[in-house]
């Protein structure tokens, strides 16, 4: 609950005249963090934890202080306590990506840290006979990407352990084994996310795969799984041609079984494109890099499509073989769609997602269009046929694409940053990439954010570019669209601008935003086709 402050008055205003029709007064912020993409303005005040009797009563509050809050709570086994993530260091506003593991007595609101390491410690579990704490977490080695490690703990701090030292992926979504024995996670590898149990002694074992379909639009990972008292597991199951749906896994050997149809009554009577896997090879280092193609309904190889090229977001982050209404979309009106994970991407380990660090966008430019020469090469796709598109760090890639060639017919550009001078002190997370992304803050490094900003390419591109972005986006904010539009006028380069009413940096956010965003992505291609 959020326990509100009065903001901060620098000035008090003068008595205001009788009848007198005063503007209102101005809004005042001393806080690093003060507004948040798809939330706006953040009310002045301070997230702490509540308790209120289980019949009903008056809540109480457990934590104080001027310090946020804001992860699920856990129970001690004893009802005695909470377990919680959160940052309570004296410098917790300029330290957000650390945090600690803490436990507070409900009684006595007496709270202590239970982890003290540099880095986040979050989403603690406690175990069912409540003597051990799972817990996420890495030490911050200040790089574009970590893998998130498993580790457990006993409940009041000590004999701290790292589960699987030697496991190259993130982990997330923990839950223990009734006998306290094992943790359930899950985890994305090559663009499939998979649910995993590990022994205390560190033995793991896969138990399920195919976890997701939950995020609409792009195909992105996601979902969620519980583990019941019996070891049977319930998740969201997705296939390239099916949104979520629950499935059941009776035993870590055993198939899992799908209990739900809720999309029968609409996808029996559509057909859908044909989803493939493609791997090949970086022309760069010769790295394996995986992508999907999506092949039109009724696909017949002796007609000749053109290619479509959607870029994922992040760009930590993966695509995968998982349903997408807006790639089927786009293979209904008669594209083949093409979605890599080039380097950087999430689920192949960390050196391959860390191959951004100080070189964003790079050599993943060429790995996307290693994908394009490799599909051109088989035949599926064709020089003269191609066009490019993609959201957020997409964006960002589509735009660093037509400024590096000229070899799509056209363009489109979601929700992009151009500039990252602007962007890092601009948007909501202004604060989030010094050093982590690029070296120094902006104004120590003007020339290193420069060199990988898009607009710096502008003055290259041939390429007809829609610009589309929400106008409620704080994390790409509406400025940084607004410069390649500019720009591309100015140079008299066909260009348009789509401005979504309300839209957050989720563009998509409901159904009617996803549908206009499909819709004028596929006008534009259109405009251009051959």
């Amino acid at each position: 609950m959020l326990v509100a402050e009065e903001p901060p008055v620098l000035v008090s205003a003068p008595a205001k005249p009788d009848d007198a029709l005063w503007a209102d007064e101005p809004r005042v912020t001393t806080r690093l963090k003060y507004e948040r993409d798809g939330s706006g303005y953040i009310e002045t005040g301070y997230n702490h934890y509540f308790v209120v009797p289980a019949v009903g009563g008056s809540p109480r509050q457990v934590t104080s202080g001027k310090f946020h809050h804001t992860g699920t709570p856990e129970w001690s086994v004893d009802g005695k306590a909470l377990i919680f993530s959160g940052n309570r260091n004296e410098n917790w506003e300029h330290e957000f990506q650390n945090s600690e593991i803490y436990r507070v007595d409900i009684d006595t609101r007496d709270g202590v840290a239970l982890t003290d390491r540099n880095g986040p410690d979050t989403s603690p579990v406690v175990s069912p006979d409540g003597r051990k704490i799972a817990y996420l977490s890495y030490a911050d080695k200040v790089r574009t990407y970590q893998v998130t490690k498993l580790h457990v703990m006993n409940t009041d701090g000590s004999d701290k352990a790292e589960l699987l030292p030697d496991f190259d992926r993130s982990v997330s979504g923990l839950a223990w084994s009734k006998d306290s024995r094992s943790v359930y996670f899950q985890y994305d590898n090559h663009g499939d996310t998979k649910i995993a149990v590990t022994t205390l002694t560190g033995k793991m074992r896969d138990v399920a795969e195919n976890l997701g379909g939950t995020t609409i639009g792009r195909p992105y990972g996601g979902g969620s799984f519980s583990v019941a008292p019996s070891g049977r597991i319930a998740y969201t199951h997705v296939t390239p041609y099916r949104p979520a749906e629950l499935a059941i896994v009776a035993s870590q050997k055993s198939a899992p079984t799908v209990i739900t149809s809720f999309n029968e009554d609409l996808l029996n009577w559509r057909d859908l494109g044909e989803v493939e896997e493609l791997w090949y090879k970086s022309s760069v280092d010769g790295r394996d890099i995986q992508g999907w193609v999506v092949k039109p309904p009724g696909f017949d190889p002796q007609k000749n499509y053109p290619l479509l090229v959607e870029n994922h977001g992040g760009p930590v982050s993966n695509y995968g073989a998982r349903f997408s209404p807006e790639v089927q979309l786009y293979a209904a009106a008669g594209y083949i769609v093409f979605y890599p994970n080039p380097r950087g991407s999430t689920g192949y380990g960390e050196a391959f997602g860390d191959l951004l660090f100080n070189n964003y966008p790079g050599d993943d430019y060429q790995d996307v269009m290693d994908g394009v020469d490799t599909l051109i090469e088989s035949g599926l796709a064709h020089e003269e046929q191609l066009y490019v598109t993609g959201g957020s760090a997409g964006g960002i890639m589509t735009a660093w694409i037509v400024g590096k060639n000229n070899r799509f017919r056209a363009a489109a550009v979601i929700k992009p940053i151009m500039n990252w001078m602007s962007k890092t002190l601009t948007a909501d997370n202004y604060y989030d990439y010094a050093n982590y992304r690029y070296a120094g803050q902006p104004w120590e490094n003007i020339e290193g954010y420069m060199k990988f900003s898009p607009i710096s390419l502008v003055g290259n591109v041939k390429t007809p570019t829609l610009l589309m972005v929400g106008t409620a986006d704080m994390r790409t904010p509406i400025s940084e669209a607004k410069q390649m539009y500019n720009a591309l006028k100015i140079l008299g380069i066909d260009t348009a601008l789509i401005e979504v009413p309300g839209a957050p940096h989720n563009i998509a956010d409901r159904p009617s935003q996803l549908i206009t965003k499909v819709d004028h992505i596929l006008a534009w291609f259109t405009k251009y086709q051959k």
